[in-house]
């Protein structure tokens, strides 16, 4: 579990971390001259009856309100720290309302530097602070005077702390593992050392991570809890990971560390809910730049809202236009803040980190269940199905929990494989498929069937639907499959009075003709419209080769023709296109074509003009037609 500090400026928030943990959270020189937090500190608290929870001390200071947001990322528990020597002031309501944006309930608040003023003004301070956390999310937070100096109030303040650390909700250690990363350092000897909060899941050292931005894979060599060796760091805990194949200058805070081997990946467009502080008197429109805080990456972005723009006082329903990718989840929480004046002005949730098209446009509604979201986008990947595989990321729950949700779907809603699909288009592309198949039939009635690949295209759905509609039809003996051609089930081709008559004359024309192979044109003066059909089905049956550019033999003419090679040349010989008319003993007009068959079987390679035979393959070339012809005694 990690507790944030927050709280304007001077207040107390380091001397009181140090004053319950023994450490000094202020580390650079720059703070211990000024007197004052710049960088995010950290130090481990024990709680009687929690354990050791992690600390994360914030800035107060106006100027580093966006170092402030990176380490309120993650945060479970508040300590909101007010001074009553001065009460609330511009910095301890900003930082209440960005506990609020990120969803955090659960609290503290710590009237610091009570020792200082007396009872009158203690309470006129703890009355101003009242009415500050009226409708907040720490509205039934306890109130504890103390002082950092003198000791005062800290063990009340202490099970204060683990009273409410105990109502918080543990973080599932099971979950995906991501670790937003705050901070990056050196060690000697070890090497490049992120640290942070683990939002999810646990790592453990010779695991393979990845990072982002840049999606490098990197090796755990090393993992400190709360400055500690640990065997693994889990969610809700603060750790440091010594990490093989990163440079120090790889690595920067905003960048996130998790599991290679889950699907996350970066994007620049997300959908999310959007709400605006109430009191802030900024309107987003399209144009509208603002800076959004996810995690610990701060990127500009713009917020496109439907119906026009966003104002405050109402959660909106919207997409995200972000000026670089970011990592996310859905359910992730993120702060919006205006950049000229900079202020805070609002945040939101992320309702889907992957939307399937760059302009894809908001949910239809903001402040939707899981459920309804999930119905949302089936109907808009229905075409191509949505991934059961990526919910665990796009709706932001366990993956535990993903097959619970599919299996709450209503029946107009079918898994196919992986993929979710809505049977009203599972209904289409059947009807595609076999009003396609029909059609095909009707204009080729000789084809065996269709080719299986152009059929899948028109079908109108990804190709992973295609199969399982092709998979259906043919269980459901609809359709037949056989050599990579689909046909009606009890489909034979058909012949008409006219292929009666039309066959015998192509095959009359074909045998006259012997080595002086005829086009498909000249057979159709003959034989009639129907000869590159009738053709087809000659060629399947083993009676007629395909040599050259729609020109045709018998396949009796076709193996002389070979022997002819292999009784006429020799092995590493190349021969002139010229020599192959006394080879073939037909005119040029007719031995480039069976020059050209010899290419199409592969039986003899292109050298400058000439071609040289690969003799093994001629061999075998004329075996196979004497072994298959159908004409061969």
């Amino acid at each position: 579990m990690i507790l944030g500090t927050a709280g304007h400026i001077d207040h107390g928030k380091t001397a009181l971390v140090r004053a319950l943990t023994g450490v000094d959270t202020d580390r650079l020189p720059e703070e211990k001259r000024r007197g004052i937090t710049i960088e995010l500190g950290f130090a481990p608290l024990a709680l009687e009856g929690v354990g050791t929870v992690g600390v994360v001390d914030v800035p107060g200071h106006e100027a580093f309100v966006r170092t402030m947001l990176a380490g309120a990322a993650g945060i479970d528990l508040a300590l909101l720290v007010v001074a009553a020597d001065e009460g609330v002031m511009p910095q301890t309501r900003e930082h209440l309302a960005i506990l609020g944006a990120l969803g955090i309930r659960g609290g503290v608040v710590a009237l610091t530097k009570s020792d200082l003023v007396d009872d009158e003004m203690r309470a006129l301070a703890a009355e101003d602070v009242a009415s500050l956390l009226v409708g907040s999310p720490l509205a039934h937070a306890p109130v504890i005077g103390v002082s950092a100096r003198t000791g005062e109030g800290l063990d009340a303040l202490r099970l204060a702390l683990a009273s409410a650390a105990l109502s918080v909700p543990a973080r599932n250690a099971g979950d995906l593992f991501r670790m937003p990363v705050d901070r990056v350092f050196t060690v000697k000897g070890t090497g490049t050392v992120a640290t942070g909060t683990v939002w999810g899941g646990s790592v453990r050292r010779d695991e393979t991570l990845q990072a982002f931005p840049g999606g490098a894979l990197l090796r755990v060599r090393g993992v400190e809890v709360h400055g500690q060796a640990a065997d693994a760091g889990g969610a809700g805990q603060r750790v440091a990971i010594a990490l093989a194949g990163a440079e120090r200058d790889e690595l920067a805070r905003g960048a996130v560390l998790v599991a290679a081997a889950d699907a996350w990946a970066p994007s620049d467009r997300m959908r999310a809910d959007v709400a605006l502080f109430a009191d802030t008197d900024v309107v987003l429109t399209a144009r509208t730049r603002v800076r959004l805080h996810l995690g610990t990456a701060d990127v500009g972005a713009r917020v496109v809202a439907r119906g026009g723009p966003v104002r405050p006082g109402a959660t909106v329903a919207v997409r995200l236009v972000l000026d670089q990718p970011l990592v996310a989840r859905g359910g992730d929480r993120f702060v919006l803040r205006s950049a000229s004046p900079v202020a805070t002005i609002g945040g939101g949730v992320i309702t889907d980190p992957l939307p399937p098209f760059r302009r894809v446009p908001p949910f239809a509604s903001a402040l939707a269940s899981d459920a309804q979201r999930l119905r949302w986008m089936v109907a808009e990947e229905s075409a191509r199905g949505l991934e059961v595989a990526g919910l665990a990321m796009r709706l932001g729950i366990p993956a535990s929990a993903c097959q619970s949700a599919v299996g709450h779907l209503t029946s107009d809603i079918t898994q196919v494989d992986d993929r979710l699909v809505e049977q009203s288009r599972l209904a289409s592309a059947m009807s595609a498929l076999l009003a396609a198949v029909d059609a095909a039939h009707a204009q080729r009635p000789l084809d065996r069937g269709v080719p299986l690949q152009p059929l899948r295209v028109r079908l109108g759905v990804g190709p992973e639907v295609a199969d399982w509609v092709v998979r259906a039809a043919v269980e459901q003996g609809a359709i037949t499959m056989a050599d990579g051609l689909v046909a009606r089930a009890g489909w034979a081709p058909r012949f008409s009075a006219e292929d009666l008559v039309a066959l015998p004359a192509i095959e009359a024309m074909l045998a006259a003709a012997g080595r002086e192979a005829p086009t498909a044109s000249e057979i159709a003066v003959v034989a009639g419209p129907r000869t590159p059909a009738l053709l087809r089905l000659l060629e399947r049956e083993g009676r007629v080769v395909q040599v050259g550019e729609q020109r045709f033999l018998t396949t009796g003419a076709w193996r002389e023709a070979l022997l002819a090679l292999r009784t006429r040349t020799v092995v590493d010989r190349t021969y002139a296109a010229g020599e192959f008319r006394e080879i073939f003993g037909v005119s040029r007009k007719f031995s480039i074509p069976l020059i050209e068959g010899c290419d199409r079987v592969g039986v003899c390679a292109r050298i400058g003009d000439g071609r040289r035979f690969f003799w093994d393959r001629l061999s075998l070339a004329v075996a196979s037609f004497l072994d298959s012809s159908p004409d061969h005694p």
